[in-house]
Protein backbone atom coordinates (compact mmCIF):
# COMPACT_ATOMS: atom_id res chain seq x y z
CA UNK A 1 0.00 0.00 0.00
CA UNK A 2 1.46 3.36 -0.81
CA UNK A 3 2.51 5.70 1.76
CA UNK A 4 0.22 8.97 2.56
CA UNK A 5 2.74 10.36 5.05
CA UNK A 6 6.67 10.14 6.04
CA UNK A 7 8.45 10.69 8.96
CA UNK A 8 8.76 14.14 8.92
CA UNK A 9 5.00 14.55 7.96
CA UNK A 10 3.76 12.54 10.99
CA UNK A 11 6.40 14.62 13.26
CA UNK A 12 4.50 17.92 12.05
CA UNK A 13 0.94 16.68 12.23
CA UNK A 14 2.32 15.56 15.70
CA UNK A 15 3.32 19.23 16.62
CA UNK A 16 0.36 20.84 15.51
CA UNK A 17 -1.95 18.53 16.73
CA UNK A 18 -0.74 17.45 19.97
CA UNK A 19 1.98 19.91 20.77
CA UNK A 20 1.60 18.89 24.28
CA UNK A 21 3.23 15.27 23.67
CA UNK A 22 5.03 16.23 20.64
CA UNK A 23 8.68 16.71 22.14
CA UNK A 24 8.58 13.73 23.80
CA UNK A 25 7.89 11.86 20.51
CA UNK A 26 9.49 11.26 17.35
CA UNK A 27 8.24 9.38 14.35
CA UNK A 28 11.88 7.71 13.39
CA UNK A 29 10.74 5.50 10.57
CA UNK A 30 7.77 4.86 8.69
CA UNK A 31 7.24 1.80 5.75
CA UNK A 32 4.58 -0.12 4.34
CA UNK A 33 5.66 -2.69 7.09
CA UNK A 34 4.82 0.00 9.72
CA UNK A 35 6.56 2.51 11.46
CA UNK A 36 8.96 3.37 14.45
CA UNK A 37 8.59 5.95 17.03
CA UNK A 38 11.57 6.90 19.62
CA UNK A 39 10.13 8.39 23.32
CA UNK A 40 12.75 10.30 24.59
CA UNK A 41 12.48 9.72 28.60
CA UNK A 42 12.60 12.49 30.90
CA UNK A 43 11.74 12.87 34.59
CA UNK A 44 7.87 13.25 33.69
CA UNK A 45 8.12 9.67 32.44
CA UNK A 46 9.75 7.85 35.21
CA UNK A 47 7.97 5.96 38.56
CA UNK A 48 9.89 5.25 41.61
CA UNK A 49 13.10 3.13 40.88
CA UNK A 50 13.89 5.66 37.96
CA UNK A 51 12.20 3.14 35.44
CA UNK A 52 9.87 4.33 33.04
CA UNK A 53 5.92 4.45 33.77
CA UNK A 54 3.46 1.83 32.06
CA UNK A 55 1.06 5.06 31.11
CA UNK A 56 3.91 6.49 29.42
CA UNK A 57 5.08 3.26 27.38
CA UNK A 58 1.33 2.91 27.03
CA UNK A 59 1.40 6.05 25.16
CA UNK A 60 4.01 5.14 23.36
CA UNK A 61 1.92 2.60 22.17
CA UNK A 62 -1.00 4.32 21.11
CA UNK A 63 0.90 7.26 18.91
CA UNK A 64 2.93 3.91 17.02
CA UNK A 65 -0.56 2.44 15.98
CA UNK A 66 -1.85 6.19 15.26
CA UNK A 67 0.92 7.12 13.18
CA UNK A 68 1.08 3.77 11.46
CA UNK A 69 -2.62 4.57 10.44
CA UNK A 70 -1.89 8.30 9.00
CA UNK A 71 1.31 6.95 7.37
CA UNK A 72 -1.08 4.56 5.23
CA UNK A 73 -4.28 7.10 5.64
CA UNK A 74 -3.01 10.75 5.76
CA UNK A 75 -4.37 13.31 8.61
CA UNK A 76 -7.34 11.59 9.99
CA UNK A 77 -7.08 13.32 13.50
CA UNK A 78 -10.28 11.59 14.49
CA UNK A 79 -9.36 8.18 14.58
CA UNK A 80 -9.63 6.65 17.75
CA UNK A 81 -8.45 3.80 19.81
CA UNK A 82 -11.65 1.06 20.96
CA UNK A 83 -9.68 -1.71 22.18
CA UNK A 84 -5.90 -2.13 23.89
CA UNK A 85 -3.99 -4.29 25.43
CA UNK A 86 -0.33 -4.19 27.26
CA UNK A 87 2.02 -7.11 28.11
CA UNK A 88 4.16 -5.76 30.61
CA UNK A 89 7.06 -8.24 29.97
CA UNK A 90 10.03 -7.06 31.39
CA UNK A 91 11.59 -3.67 33.48
CA UNK A 92 12.96 -0.71 31.04
CA UNK A 93 16.62 -0.12 31.60
CA UNK A 94 16.83 2.93 33.81
CA UNK A 95 16.45 6.47 32.28
CA UNK A 96 16.71 4.95 29.03
CA UNK A 97 14.86 6.43 25.39
CA UNK A 98 12.34 3.64 24.25
CA UNK A 99 11.61 3.03 20.98
CA UNK A 100 7.87 1.03 19.62
CA UNK A 101 7.95 -0.67 16.18
CA UNK A 102 4.47 -0.71 14.95
CA UNK A 103 3.19 -3.12 12.24
CA UNK A 104 -0.56 -2.61 10.87
CA UNK A 105 -2.43 -6.30 11.05
CA UNK A 106 -5.53 -4.68 9.21
CA UNK A 107 -6.17 -1.67 7.86
CA UNK A 108 -9.85 -1.67 6.82
CA UNK A 109 -12.43 0.92 5.56
CA UNK A 110 -13.78 1.44 9.57
CA UNK A 111 -11.20 -0.39 11.86
CA UNK A 112 -7.30 -0.64 12.12
CA UNK A 113 -5.68 -3.33 13.84
CA UNK A 114 -1.89 -3.53 14.78
CA UNK A 115 0.95 -4.65 17.41
CA UNK A 116 3.65 -2.37 18.80
CA UNK A 117 6.65 -4.09 20.27
CA UNK A 118 8.86 -1.79 22.80
CA UNK A 119 12.42 -1.78 23.17
CA UNK A 120 14.71 0.16 25.71
CA UNK A 121 17.74 1.59 24.47
CA UNK A 122 20.43 -1.33 24.32
CA UNK A 123 18.27 -4.18 25.42
CA UNK A 124 17.66 -6.70 22.47
CA UNK A 125 13.93 -8.34 24.02
CA UNK A 126 10.78 -6.47 24.13
CA UNK A 127 10.17 -4.56 27.45
CA UNK A 128 6.61 -4.36 26.42
CA UNK A 129 3.58 -5.40 24.06
CA UNK A 130 0.69 -4.26 22.95
CA UNK A 131 -2.08 -4.75 20.60
CA UNK A 132 -4.84 -2.43 19.87
CA UNK A 133 -7.90 -1.90 17.72
CA UNK A 134 -8.66 1.94 16.20
CA UNK A 135 -11.59 3.12 14.68
CA UNK A 136 -11.57 5.15 11.86
CA UNK A 137 -13.88 7.86 11.02
CA UNK A 138 -15.75 7.82 7.43
CA UNK A 139 -14.08 9.59 4.77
Amino acid sequence: MELKMDGAALNAFMAAEFPQVAADFSVTEVSTEGVALRLSVGEAHLRPGGTVSGPSMFALADLAIYCAILSRLGPVALAVTTNATMDFMRKPAARTDLTGRCRLLKLGRSLAVGDVLIYSDGVADPVARSSMTYAIPPR
